[in-house]
Parts: structure tokens; C-alpha cells; sequence
């Protein structure tokens, strides 16, 4: 029984270690779900931390399952890459500290959008997050059918872990 009360309290204490953001030389990678009208699919970020509240990275996205009728999807119409820019702002609001929030600028192979997520630290190393993120400008904004894709309002539902 101390055995399981000693690994309980420790399990607890990296619970209340954990950090959301860290800032400068923190990296976070993600892995999760991406769904949009139409299709759904695989995406991937890693963030890096420039300061107390700012961080760069990258985004990369592949639809693995399309619903849009007249014809099939090229790989380019699946594929989707970006470098982004956030403001970290979790401590800033003054929630707990495994929860940042963070909204965000991206620049892509289809548009220039923004971006909103939250990611949440169960441990030092492992957590959920959630990202929401709309086109503001479009290279193309008589976008039709496949030109849609990653073109538009994007949900993405993942794991996050401290690298």
C-alpha cells in the first residue's frame, strides 16, 4: 500500500510540474486530426519558442479521406503546408499554467490565415490540443471544388508533447 501512496504522490507532482509554454527554447510537436468540409485528414506542427509569449513554426497537413464529388484529388490538392507565427498568451491571461492559448498568423501554399488553439499538459511531456484556423487572404479566391481543400475553415484535435 506505500508502495502505490509513494508512486501516487509522484505521479501527482509531475502533474503540477507541467508547463504549457515555457518560452524561449521551448519546442512543442503536435499530431492530430484535421477536419474541414469535405474531407478529413492528418496534421502535423512543431512550435518554437522565441520568448516569454512568442513562437514560430511550421504545419503540415495531408487529407486522407475526400467527399467532394467530380473526380479525384491530386496530391497537391491534399497537401497543405505553412510557417507560422504565435502569441502565446496563457500566462498572460493568468490560467493555470498547463494551458496555453494561442492565436496566430500562418502563411501557406494556398492562403494567409490565423489561427486559434489551446493545448493542455497533463504531464511535463504529454498533452491534448485543439486548433481552429480560417483563410484571411486566398491565392485563389474563385477556389472551386479540390481548390477548396485547405482553403478554408479547419478543426484539428490532437496529442501535443514537449520535445
Amino acid at each position: 500500500m506505500k508502495k502505490i501512496i509513494i508512486l501516487l504522490a509522484l505521479a501527482s507532482i509531475s502533474f503540477v510540474n507541467a508547463q504549457a509554454f515555457k518560452g524561449k527554447g521551448d519546442i512543442k510537436f503536435q499530431v492530430g486530426a484535421t477536419m474541414q468540409e469535405h474531407a478529413t485528414g492528418i496534421g502535423t506542427s512543431v512550435d518554437f519558442g522565441l520568448g516569454e509569449n512568442l513562437s514560430y513554426g511550421f504545419a503540415v497537413s495531408y487529407l486522407l479521406n475526400t467527399t467532394d464529388a467530380g473526380g479525384t484529388p491530386k496530391f497537391d490538392d491534399k497537401f497543405d503546408a505553412k510557417a507560422r507565427f504565435n502569441a502565446n498568451i496563457g500566462n498572460v491571461l493568468k490560467i493555470d499554467d498547463k494551458l496555453d492559448i494561442y492565436p496566430g498568423l500562418n502563411l501557406g501554399l494556398r492562403n494567409f490565415g490565423a489561427h486559434l488553439g489551446a493545448r493542455y499538459f497533463f504531464t511535463d511531456g504529454f498533452g491534448l490540443f485543439t486548433e481552429a484556423g480560417i483563410p484571411l487572404a486566398k491565392y485563389n479566391s474563385n477556389a472551386v471544388g479540390y481548390e477548396r481543400f485547405n482553403n478554408q475553415f479547419v478543426f484539428q484535435l490532437g496529442a501535443s508533447f514537449n520535445l
